[in-house]
């Protein structure tokens, strides 16, 4: 009888995830058919005793006596193996998917996969602290084949250590197709805000949460939340007076009635999809405002 092979990618993080370890299977909305099976798993240090419901850790009994400069308390890795549930018959098959591996695209797919069980997740427990990850955040990222149980097991027959975001390589395209940078002048920001000499604007948070829901292709939730960041920055934006950003500005009012042309689809389950490629559009021309806006300091 030959021998199954299943193909994997797999990633390490430091720290717990929050759903309990175990096999997960995902099926697309209405379907029977399994498209990918997540397997989760803690290494190293042992999971948190005591905890409730969504991973939240109990109140302790009593407070505990600390020696001075104790050492660091070791943290747990979590291991998530993202599998592919249609097996291989021949290991050439497997192998020549791990030759013509795309780090940039298959990576942010598994890492897609992953992220919905943990948006999932999220709901079920209503516990707003459990979140998305990253690629970059991953301690190591792998791509193998391997039997069943092995793979089902977090081990494998062949992998590939792939390299890591952060770890000097150049960033790629996750989850999105967006090629990310970093944010302008983001020390002296950061130095400004906790300094108390700046305050974040309202759409900046509104913002991200727009961009983390279009990476994770929820095209609907971005659609509500740019929406709102829309309805906050206009007015933060004209507040601050700034002729340099007068360009920019009247570009985000000539979107807004698209935009929230997009939030009533979204609304509406009798209408029409929001369009992902206005949300996107828009929400690059938010982003782009705002990094203008932090581009020379804000003094």
């Amino acid at each position: 009888m030959s021998v199954r092979l299943f193909l994997f990618v797999q990633f390490e993080f430091p720290w717990e995830l929050g759903p309990p370890d175990g096999r997960y299977l995902l099926r697309a909305p209405g379907s029977d058919e399994p498209e990918h099976v997540v397997v989760l798993a803690t290494l190293g240090a042992a999971r948190r005793s005591g905890l409730g419901g969504g991973g939240r850790p109990r109140a302790r009994r009593r407070a505990v006596p600390v020696e001075p400069e104790a050492p660091p308390t070791a943290v747990p890795v979590a291991r998530a193996t993202v599998v592919d549930p249609v097996s291989l018959a021949a290991d050439q098959q497997a192998r020549a998917w791990l030759k013509d591996f795309d780090n940039e695209r298959d990576v942010g797919a598994a890492a897609a996969v992953l992220n919905r069980v943990l948006y999932l997740h999220r709901i079920a427990c209503a516990d707003p602290y459990i979140h998305e990850v990253s690629p970059a955040q991953a301690l190591a990222i792998r791509a193998g084949w391997g039997e069943g149980v092995q793979v089902a097991d977090g081990h494998w027959l062949e992998a590939l250590d792939l390299p890591s975001i952060g770890k000097g390589q150049v960033p790629g395209r996750w989850p999105g197709g967006r090629r990310y940078s970093a944010a302008l002048r983001t020390g002296e920001r950061l130095a400004q805000l906790l300094g108390g000499r700046a305050e974040p604007l309202a759409c900046e948070e509104l913002t991200l949460r727009a961009r983390l829901d279009l990476d994770q292709r929820r095209v609907r939730h971005a659609a509500i939340e740019l929406a709102t960041a829309y309805n906050a920055a206009l007015p933060e934006l004209h507040a601050e007076e700034r002729g340099d950003l007068a360009v920019r500005i009247a570009e985000l009012e000539e979107l807004a009635p698209a935009v929230q042309e997009q939030r009533r689809a979204a609304l509406d389950d009798s209408a029409q999809e929001p369009s992902e490629e206005v949300v996107r559009h828009a929400l690059e021309r938010l982003e782009a405002a705002l990094r203008a806006r932090t581009a020379t300091g804000l003094g």
